[in-house]
């Protein structure tokens, strides 16, 4: 199925802008992606109508707002496969998301698969964002477990080369990126999953960057814990989901007290709800979680393999054209097969700051920097990267600009 690129991109209000006298091109979505109308409507409209807390009230105001946010969790757990909406635990963004599972580890944990302790083992990769990385640092720094991680190859793949000695019975969680978010490539989390299961351990996938962009599915993934957020995926910021298997969010302390999560309180002691309420203390995200559905419903009016066969075409032409720019180099797989839309590149002899702000007098919109993924930029020895990051509203005309953009760079530095 071919996208309609011009009627989705009609959707997108912000399209009508220019920026420095020329249209706008964004190639940030990686960083955050614009908002269709419909998502804008319904936020707006859930204010201006249905506005009132969830989950404490019995009028119609209170009842409406419960009812549309409860919707949103229904709504994302049939996006990505969920047995059950009790499944999906709201939470601020995938770093909440993640930290929410890094807390249910400790020493003395009730439940053993969440013990952890000296001897004990958490595996990551170098090519992890940072939220994917600091908060097992801190878990381990608390249990005196100890953090290992996946290489990577010098064309940007994960190198499991010594798979077997990375995760063993010492493993108690593995914790991976499922689509790289400075490079772009797309990891084999289901075969992982299969080797953590079979020592033992836990497995959560960080999907920020996958399920915004292609069909996900829990059950396929084979993990026990999927964090993604709602800003990367036509939603509003403020929003994030963890996905998690029942029994072990059932397993799982509270990450933080208030209302709304307990079942009794007396001042000797509390009693908590089940998930997916016992993780979503106080007033929750209501708008946002609600613009979220909005979101969900969206891409899959759109068709989630259409939206992804599309990035395919997209990211085909980009490697193509930027293959043609004197000096310019692109870090990560070529490969369309190991790889997603996302393409980190390094102008040779100049900063990406530098390039950045040059795009951007094109009306040109990427992200340079580390892109919260610092230890790939040192694995591969440059100072920091260009992150184009095309979407569903991407078209060959935006490259086009990109491409012409490098030249002017080149010609500003040569």
């Amino acid at each position: 199925m071919t996208l309609d690129v011009a009627a989705i991109r009609a959707d997108f209000p912000i399209f009508k802008r220019e920026i420095n006298g020329n249209p706008l091109v964004y190639l940030d979505s990686g960083n955050t992606s614009q908002k269709p109308r419909q998502v804008i409507d319904t936020i707006s409209r859930h204010y201006e109508w249905h506005n009132g807390n969830v989950a404490r009230s019995v009028h119609t105001l209170g009842t409406e707002s419960t009812e549309a946010y409860e919707g949103a969790r229904a709504k994302v757990a049939a996006f990505v496969g969920a047995a059950s909406a009790d499944e999906i635990v709201f939470t601020k963004n995938s770093t909440e998301a993640i930290n929410l599972v890094a807390h249910a580890f400790s020493e003395r944990a009730k439940d053993e698969r969440f013990r952890l302790g000296p001897g004990d083992e958490i595996v990551i990769s170098e090519m992890e964002h940072h939220s994917n990385i600091v908060p097992w640092q801190l878990l381990c720094e608390r249990t005196g477990a100890t953090l290992r991680w996946f290489g990577l190859t010098d064309d940007g793949r994960l190198d499991l080369a010594n798979l077997d000695e990375l995760i063993t019975e010492r493993t108690k969680l593995v914790s991976i990126v499922h689509y790289s978010n400075i490079i772009g490539t797309i990891n084999p989390v289901a075969a992982l999953a299969a080797k953590a299961h079979a020592v033992g351990a836990l497995m959560l996938v960080d999907g920020s960057q996958s399920v915004p962009h292609s069909p996900v599915d829990v059950a396929a993934l084979g993990a026990d814990f999927l964090a993604f957020t709602s800003h990367k995926m036509c939603g509003p910021t403020g929003a994030g989901v963890l996905w998690g298997r029942f029994e072990l969010l059932d397993a799982m302390p509270p990450f933080l007290g208030g209302g709304s999560m307990i079942e009794t309180v007396t001042l000797a002691g509390s009693t908590f709800m089940a998930p997916p309420a016992r993780f979503e203390a106080g007033t929750p995200p209501i708008a946002e979680v609600v613009g979220l559905g909005a979101a969900v419903d969206y891409l899959s009016g759109i068709g989630m393999a259409a939206i992804a066969e599309h990035e395919k075409l997209i990211t085909r032409y980009a490697l193509e054209a930027l293959a043609t720019v004197p000096d310019v180099r692109v870090i990560g797989p070529t490969d369309l097969t190991e790889r997603a839309a996302t393409i980190s590149l390094v102008v040779d002899g100049v900063h990406p700051h530098d390039v950045g702000q040059i795009l951007d007098a094109e009306g040109v919109e990427v992200r340079v920097g580390h892109h919260c993924a610092r230890p790939v930029c040192v694995r591969y020895g440059v100072p920091a990267t260009t992150r184009v990051s095309p979407y569903l509203y991407t078209t060959t005309g935006d490259i086009d600009a990109l491409v012409r953009g490098l030249y002017a760079v080149r010609k500003v530095f040569d």
